[in-house]
């Protein structure tokens, strides 16, 4: 049975920090916006309740009482239950194993002895991937790069938790997202990229800790400012605020933006999608347009149109 408790670094900063929009009270939490992607057959609605959350009735679920999804459901909706962290732990285990697949990456001259590992300009350990976010944005399959992808889809997540009804509940899940990330970015480190020293993995664990700060606040901004904003964003992280792409080419903005549509769409199909049901439809994947991670067309042509 995992533990409850974990002691990763990351974990130990998370505790001691006070994320600055989950300490908002539900009323006054950033909505996404849906101006810039419109599903063809959604209708989507929001009111604006008076009543205290302590106080409003959640929706009934029509799960059978003893099925998986309805012990999920109910267990997230009992913050402090003994059980919730163990849900917790399972359900952000199965959505972080999707986060990071996105930008999954091999370096095979690692388990090869005396093979040298070859290099990117800026001195970076170069893998090899077929992810799309490689071989169709262009961009460098390295330890860095999937840092920066599995980010992004872990922002994706939490906004869509922030929708739970308890924030005892949002900071549980939040706080075993990161660390699974923590667990999986220091494997990597030891297996990949043969950083056998504890102490250098923790400063780099630490750094990653302080991006995921900076992240969820530069992603937040984009999503009330507008798409402009997220781009910016999406582009300083993505594309290391680089004037030019990986192959010294001047940056394609469409790309940029193929990337904003992106995430406008998981976000929207995130929000049709109880909570309950994440881990299982994210990890069951799908083809390719009807994955909610991963290649979509739609999104390229949004991108191309919006050029």
């Amino acid at each position: 049975m995992p533990t409850p408790r974990l002691t990763t670094l990351c974990a130990r900063e998370l505790r001691g920090s006070q994320i600055k929009g989950l300490q908002r009270p539900l009323s006054q939490r950033a909505t996404i916006s849906s101006t810039s992607w419109q599903a063809p057959s959604a209708n989507v609605s929001s009111k604006t309740s008076s009543t205290p959350p302590s106080t409003l009735l959640l929706p009934s679920r029509s799960y059978s009482q003893g099925s998986a999804v309805s012990r999920l459901a109910r267990s997230a909706s009992s913050p402090g239950a003994a059980a919730e962290t163990y849900v917790a732990y399972g359900m952000t285990q199965k959505i972080f194993e999707a986060c990071s697949k996105q930008g999954d990456y091999t370096i095979p001259q690692a388990s090869q002895k005396g093979v040298e590992v070859p290099l990117t300009a800026s001195g970076e350990h170069l893998g090899v991937s077929d992810s799309w976010w490689y071989k169709e944005l262009g961009l460098t399959p390295t330890f860095s790069t999937w840092s920066q992808i599995t980010f992004l889809h872990m922002y994706l997540l939490t906004v869509r938790l922030r929708a739970l009804p308890y924030r005892d509940s949002v900071q549980t899940y939040s706080r075993h997202l990161i660390d699974h990330f923590s667990h999986n970015a220091e494997h990597r480190m030891d297996v990949l990229h043969d950083l056998g020293t504890r102490g250098i993995r923790n400063k780099y664990l630490k750094d990653l800790f302080i991006q995921w700060r900076g992240i969820i606040a530069a992603y937040d901004e984009g999503l009330i400012k507008g798409d402009a904003v997220l781009g910016a964003a999406v582009w300083r992280n993505l594309w290391k605020a680089s004037a030019t792409g990986p192959d010294g080419q001047e940056v394609d903005w469409t790309k940029v933006a193929w990337v904003v549509a992106y995430m406008r769409r998981v976000l929207f199909e995130l929000s049709k999608m109880d909570e309950a049901d994440m881990a299982f439809a994210l990890s069951q994947g799908g083809g390719a347009e009807s994955a909610i991670f991963g290649f979509n067309p739609v999104d390229k042509k949004m991108a191309e149109a919006s050029n």
